[in-house]
């Protein structure tokens, strides 16, 4: 694996985010990276998408959400959205998006960061836990709530 970087959205990293394949069983737990693209050009000032190459090659995708004024406490720092390619899965991509997004928080004030997700087999829940998010609660849709400190 080369060295892993982000870039911001351009018309071709869209086009290859938007293709990242998942693990079979996966797209349960995600809404298509198209959804989270559209979304994030609503408000540039609270959206940060971004896409992890490795080389030349988009192996990932996060778009963190910033808004300290946000209706739900959980949505002040949170991830919106993480997608990593099945082939790329368990090799740092992941960890990599989402340690930039913890940076980016820091940087803009903020001293955690949370996300939401499905419960099920196949879903991110142990990757969080691994990252070191604990879990707080639940949404009022049922999804969990955890946060990472720092």
């Amino acid at each position: 694996m080369s060295e892993l970087r982000l870039e911001e959205l351009s018309a071709s990293t869209i086009v290859a985010a938007n293709s990242l394949i998942l693990k079979p069983g996966q797209e349960a737990f995600v809404a298509p990276t198209s959804y989270a693209l559209a979304e994030s050009y609503f408000n540039p000032a609270t959206e940060w998408p971004r896409v992890v190459l490795d080389g030349s090659t988009v192996v990932g995708f996060i778009r963190g959400h910033f808004d300290r004024d946000a209706s739900q406490p959980e949505f002040n720092s949170c991830i919106w959205r993480i997608t990593v390619a099945a082939n790329a899965q368990g090799r740092g991509v992941g960890r990599f998006a989402v340690e930039s997004l913890a940076a980016e928080a820091k940087q803009r004030g903020f001293n955690h960061l949370t996300v939401l997700w499905d419960e099920g087999d196949k879903g991110p829940g142990e990757f969080f836990h691994k990252l070191g998010f604990v879990d707080i609660g639940t949404s009022r849709y049922g999804e969990v709530i955890s946060e990472l400190k720092f």
